[in-house]
């Protein structure tokens, strides 16, 4: 295969057209063919939102709410994602399209954490109520957790009482657990800082009239992790997470990111003057990235304050996703330390950060912002091969057998039907190429692709192959 020449195909940057009126075959060079960017909606009127392939927005009735048609839910239920029942409130059914989507996005969120130097753990989604208590979670936040009894109890301990070894928790996030893998053994200050990350499984009793699909559920996985350091290494790690995190957001779309310090809460763990360390080394920290904040007051964890980055979508809505918060409140109380420079104990600092926070929340997000077409790379479906005729299917395998070993998600589309109505099936779940094979395409060895804007090419299939790979390829730092 060809290697890829990121030259001959526009920038994933560079804003695509919109769709022509009647689809025909690309005029010019091949070289102008492909876009990995959706075709952006027109700027907002008068609260009018345009959407690619319709001339406004339409409402829909859910649940007894008035929703547009770009609303996540809807758009959901369209490229058959995900679906929610009343059997399970705040919980989400994925179905193979909305797994493959969210898969995607995981395995891009792991390989940046890798290569920021993350070490990937997993840790329990049950565990004894004791330990909430201790690191102060069950006070905060005990009125939003399952609790459920243990029906087959351990022996009661020195550590664990009679009644706490009956009452179990989910988990409503990792970090206490990530404390109890870094106390495993006696640390050095010359293994600081030490990194773990989780994609967590949390679960939170939210009202049922919060309830918001995606945006709001019950059951959620988080890009939860946690750095363990040492004070003089604050300013380092927090400049490596914001570096982290503009790279991650820019890969996915979102270029409007603003900043807000979260200043200590009115309910709080720990003493003024920890409060008055951690507030001022995090407001150092973050001048040092080089980032521009304001102060949201009474706004921070009841463990320490923190930085919360907001995106703007599309059509200018803010969302709080990504946080790095300075704990100096949770080690010392769950006993973590160190042997220092002077062979003395010390309490690390721990570092809370998620990036993208709910994965299920982000999903959301990301389906608002890009109307649903989302970019190649993310795509469920990258591709749909298409027969012209039944006497084509055996080609047409033959080619999805081709490109699903260049690791393409690529499915097949050999049914009895025209392929005017093969076109509009795959315009409808918004797969980003359809290709087309006939006689002459067999007979030459080649395939006709046609892009979401209407842009159509033929190109013999080693060619088409390694062109799609080009513009199907996940960005990497």
């Amino acid at each position: 295969m060809a290697p890829c020449n990121a030259n001959r195909f526009p920038s994933r940057a560079s804003p695509p057209r919109r769709p022509p009126v009647t689809a025909g075959r690309l005029e010019g060079a091949r070289s102008s063919f492909g876009s990995c960017i959706p075709p952006r909606a027109p700027p907002a009127t008068d609260g009018a939102l345009g959407v690619y392939g319709a001339p406004c927005v339409t409402s829909t009735h859910l649940n007894g709410v008035i929703v547009n048609d770009i609303d996540h839910r809807i758009l959901g239920n369209k490229l058959g994602l995900f679906h929610q029942q009343q059997e399970g409130p705040g919980m989400v059914f994925w179905h193979p399209r909305g797994w493959a989507l969210y898969r995607v996005l995981e395995d891009y969120v792991r390989m940046r954490m890798r290569r920021a130097g993350f070490r990937e753990i997993r840790t329990p989604q049950l565990l004894a109520r004791s330990l909430w208590e201790r690191s102060g979670h069950w006070d905060k936040f005990g009125s939003q957790m399952y609790a459920l009894p243990d029906r087959s109890p351990i022996e009661p301990s020195a550590d664990v009482d009679h009644d706490d070894a009956l009452a179990l928790c989910l988990k409503p996030m990792s970090c206490p657990c990530h404390v109890q893998v870094f106390n495993q053994g006696l640390r050095s200050y010359r293994e600081l800082p030490i990194r773990y990350s989780e994609f967590g499984a949390c679960h939170r009793d939210e009202p049922s009239g919060s309830l918001e699909g995606l945006k709001r559920t019950r059951a959620f996985v988080q890009d939860d992790a946690h750095v363990f350091c040492t004070k003089s290494q604050i300013e380092n790690e927090v400049a490596r997470f914001c570096n982290l995190l503009r790279a991650v957001y820019a890969d996915l779309g979102f270029s409007s990111v603003t900043v807000a310090l979260a200043t200590r809460p009115m309910q709080r763990a720990g003493e003024e003057a920890v409060w008055d360390q951690a507030e001022a080394s995090l407001a150092a920290a973050a001048r040092a990235a080089g980032l521009e904040f304001e102060l949201s007051e009474g706004e921070g964890a009841f463990y320490g304050p923190k930085l919360e980055f907001k995106l703007a979508d599309r059509r200018g809505r803010e969302w709080q996703c990504g946080t790095i918060q300075l704990d100096f409140v949770l080690p010392g109380r769950l006993n973590a330390h160190f042997i220092n420079a002077e062979n003395v104990q010390e309490t690390p600092v721990m570092l809370h950060h998620a990036v993208l926070g709910s994965m299920e929340r982000f999903i959301a997000i990301l389906l608002e912002h890009y109307e649903g077409w989302l970019p190649v790379w993310l795509a469920p479906e990258q591709i749909v091969v298409a027969s012209i005729s039944d006497a084509h299917a055996p080609y047409a395998m033959r080619v999805v057998q081709m490109l699903d070993d260049a690791g393409l998600r690529v499915v097949a589309d050999c049914r009895a039907e025209r392929l005017e109505r093969k076109i509009i099936d795959a315009r409808k779940l918004q797969i980003p190429f359809l290709i087309a094979v006939g006689a002459r395409d067999e007979r030459n060895g080649t395939v006709s692709i046609r892009n979401r804007n209407g842009d159509q090419v033929t190109l013999p299939l080693d060619e088409a192959i390694t062109v799609l790979s080009c513009e199907a390829k996940a960005p990497s730092p």
